[in-house]
């Protein structure tokens, strides 16, 4: 497989060490490669669960694990042998970034945890991920599932007279992995004024009563306990899938002005004028009388006429139709990860852009490199076509 020897990018020549495992963490790093840093993602001989999380696959791989892993280099380390732990040991002493996701104090006893690392490594930015934090919730495990149904949000999703359901993605999971990379990012700044790294610690639950954002906020701020309102808002009438003549579509009026111009264009400007349906308050507090109003007056080309007329409205794609879609509005959402298909990293730089150099490794890929390499005395990655970055 060829490798690039410097890559691009705004993180490009820090060293981050990989220890986590399944989404929240592979996606954090998976972030931190595209952007240029050297990932070396520490498996157990057994490999990373999600390398099993079938169908679908890609040449008998899981795209499960194919979408969260490309741009690392794999070693697998037994870290319960001697061996094992040195080289980890060393790895983490290199290493500008560690990210594990292990039980609260599991890697103590491979002297990888925080303390033990900085004894060795004053500098290291060392990101723990658990699901509910080290003290009171640190023997519960930590599941996107369980964090989607004790958080709350399990309880905001689905029909109003159905039972909760569960998000169609793992997004406790992915937003955990964002608040991670972005404490990793923070920690950096202050690591170089400062010369000081630090530990920082994301857990599932704050993510996800982070993420629940105005529902949470009802509650703390409000005293109001959210419910269920199947695809309604609990401020914004309408903002929800209306019917047209082949499929449903999602229509959002945002504010007055966007109303006032939906019902131009379904032919009804006397609603925008109505006490009832006047101000957003008004449409939400008259929501049941307002809707049968709006869903009289299917039309196969709202889409069209709405966008023309600025207001909020797309299909209900499959995910097939989104993908081509972003393309149709030349997004390029895919692109070629050492020639495994890949959905591009989401945030463009104008200077320092993404690359995919190196598609998703297979278990112990690069571990005979890694393993040399850590053996031997301190120096740059092999695969390192300049000098080891100096850190402060």
């Amino acid at each position: 497989m060829a490798e690039e020897d410097t890559r691009p990018g705004p993180l490009a020549g820090l060293l981050v060490a990989d220890f986590s495992r399944v989404l929240a963490g592979p996606y954090c790093t998976m972030l931190l490669a595209d952007l240029g840093a050297d990932v070396i993602k520490v498996e157990s001989p057994g490999g990373d669960d999600t390398r099993g999380w079938v169908p679908p696959t890609r040449d008998g791989v899981a795209t499960y694990y194919l979408a969260i892993n490309r741009n690392k280099r794999s070693v697998a380390l037994d870290l319960k042998e001697p061996a094992g732990r040195a080289a980890a040991g060393e790895l983490a002493r290199r290493a500008d970034i560690m990210v594990q996701n292990f039980k609260p104090g599991g890697l103590a006893r491979f002297g990888l945890d925080y303390d033990a690392v900085r004894g060795a490594n004053p500098g290291i930015i060392y990101a723990s991920i658990t699901g509910f934090g080290t003290t009171g919730g640190a023997h519960l495990p930590g599941y996107d599932l369980m964090a989607q149904a004790v958080s709350g949000l399990m309880s905001l999703t689905g029909e109003a007279d159905g039972p909760p359901q569960r998000a169609g993605i793992s997004v406790i999971d992915v937003m955990t992995g964002l608040h991670t990379a972005i404490a990793i990012l923070a920690a950096l700044h202050h690591r170089l004024a400062t010369g000081e790294g630090q530990h920082v610690e994301s857990t599932l639950l704050g993510s996800a009563l982070s993420g629940m954002v105005n529902q949470t906020a009802a509650y703390v701020a409000g005293g109001v306990v959210p419910f269920r309102m199947g695809n309604s808002h609990p401020s914004l009438t309408p903002y929800e899938p209306l019917p047209t003549a082949d499929g449903e579509l999602i229509v959002t009026a945002g504010n007055d002005r966007q109303f006032r111009r939906l019902c131009e264009v379904i032919g009804a400007p006397q609603l925008a004028d109505d006490p009832r349906f006047a101000t957003t308050g008004g449409r939400t507090a008259h929501r049941a009388e307002l809707r049968p109003l709006l869903v009289e007056r299917p039309s196969a080309e709202w889409f069209d006429l709405l966008i023309a007329a600025g207001v909020p409205c797309g299909p209900i794609n499959t995910v097939d139709a989104g993908v081509e879609f972003a393309r149709s509005i030349g997004l390029r959402p895919v692109a070629a990860a050492g020639g495994t298909p890949t959905i591009r990293h989401p945030v463009d730089f104008s200077a320092t852009p993404p690359s995919y150099p190196l598609p998703p490794p297979d278990l112990d890929e690069h571990g005979d490199q890694i393993r040399a390499w850590l053996a031997a005395p301190p120096g740059p990655p092999p695969w390192r076509g300049g000098g080891e970055r100096t850190s402060p």
